[in-house]
C-alpha cells in the first residue's frame, strides 16, 4: 500500500501572482517568486477550511465575498511567523533602559511632561510589550509617571494569547529567574503575567498599512518593531518607516530588529550610536531651530 502526500491544492503563477498582490495591498507583505511554494503551502489550509477548489476561487472569495474582511483576518494568522519570547535581544534592552529611557526622561520633563507611550508595533504572543512594562516599572525614577505599553498585531490569534498573558517555559528562554518570581503568578496551564504589569500593556488589533488606525493610535514617544518589516519590500518598508516617523514625537525613538535598517529605506531618522546599541532617533525640530 503506498500514500500520497501530494497537495491537493496546484497554485499557478497566475494565481500566485493574484494572491501576492492582494496580500501586499492589505498589508504590505511581499511574496516573491521563490516564496510561490510557500504561499501554496500555507493558502492550501485555508482552501481546505472554507471548501473553497481552486487558489483563483479563493482569489475571488477574498475580493468579493461577504466575509472578505474576515477572511482577510484569518489569513493572517496563516500567513505570519509568531517566534518571540521574553528580554530578547538583551544589548538592545540595556540601551533602551540605561541610555534611552534617561534620555526621553529629560525631553518629557523639559516639556513638563510626565507621561510615556511605547509602542510595539507586530507584538506577537505579548512577550515584548510585557517585557518593557517590567522593565520601566524597575526604574525609580518613573514613580508617578503615566506609562502606556500599547501592543499591536495583525494576525487576531496571537493577540488572543496575549491578552490571556499565559506563558510555558519556550517564552523564558532568556528570562532571569528574577523576574519569573517577581513578576509572573505559577498556574496549571503556565505563567501568567500580574496584575501591575498587565494594566500597563494595551493589546490591540492593527494593520500598519491602514492608515485610519494609526491616526487613532496617536502620538508615542519609542517605538520597539523587531523583526517586522523584513517582510516587505522596499516600497512597503518606506511607507511603515514614514508612518513609525509621524507617530513619534520629536526626539523619539524607533528600535529595530538587529538584522534590520534604513539604509536605502529612509533618511527621516537619525542613527544614533550608544554605548549598547545603534538606535534610530526621529530629530527634534526645536533643536535644529526648525518650526514648531
Amino acid at each position: 500500500m503506498t500514500f500520497s502526500f501530494a497537495n491537493e491544492h496546484s497554485m499557478s503563477d497566475d494565481e500566485f501572482r493574484l494572491l501576492r498582490d492582494c496580500i501586499y495591498q492589505h498589508c504590505g507583505i511581499h511574496f516573491d517568486i521563490e516564496s510561490k511554494y510557500i504561499l501554496e503551502k500555507r493558502l492550501s489550509r485555508r482552501l481546505t477550511d472554507l471548501d473553497i477548489p481552486s487558489f483563483y476561487d479563493y482569489y475571488h472569495y477574498l475580493k468579493y465575498n461577504r466575509n472578505k474582511d474576515q477572511e482577510l483576518i484569518d489569513l493572517m494568522d496563516v500567513l505570519t511567523t509568531n517566534e518571540t519570547y521574553f528580554f530578547r535581544e538583551s544589548f538592545q534592552l540595556k540601551a533602551f533602559t540605561d541610555e534611552v529611557i534617561p534620555e526621553l526622561i529629560k525631553i518629557k520633563s523639559a516639556r513638563k511632561n510626565r507621561s510615556l507611550r511605547i509602542w510595539s508595533a507586530g507584538c506577537s504572543t505579548g512577550e515584548e510589550p510585557y517585557t518593557i512594562a517590567m522593565l520601566l516599572s524597575e526604574i525609580p525614577v518613573l514613580s508617578g509617571w503615566n506609562i502606556e505599553v500599547i501592543g499591536t498585531d495583525i494576525s487576531q490569534k496571537v493577540l488572543q494569547q496575549a491578552r490571556r498573558a499565559v506563558y510555558g517555559k519556550s517564552s523564558f528562554r532568556a528570562t532571569e529567574e528574577r523576574y519569573l518570581h517577581t513578576y509572573f503568578h505559577q498556574q496549571d496551564d503556565g505563567f501568567k503575567v500580574c496584575d501591575a504589569i498587565r494594566e500597563m500593556v494595551t493589546i490591540s488589533h492593527l494593520n500598519l498599512f491602514d492608515s485610519s488606525r494609526l491616526i487613532m493610535l496617536g502620538k508615542v514617544d519609542l517605538i520597539f518593531c523587531r523583526n517586522v518589516i523584513i517582510y516587505f519590500d522596499q516600497a512597503a518598508k518606506k511607507r511603515v518607516i514614514e508612518s513609525f516617523h509621524t507617530a513619534l514625537y520629536d526626539g523619539g525613538f524607533l528600535l529595530l530588529g538587529h538584522s534590520e535598517s534604513l539604509l536605502n529605506i529612509s533618511t527621516l531618522f537619525t542613527l544614533r550610536h550608544f554605548k549598547n546599541d545603534m538606535i534610530y532617533q526621529k530629530p527634534d525640530r526645536l533643536s535644529l531651530g526648525g518650526p514648531l
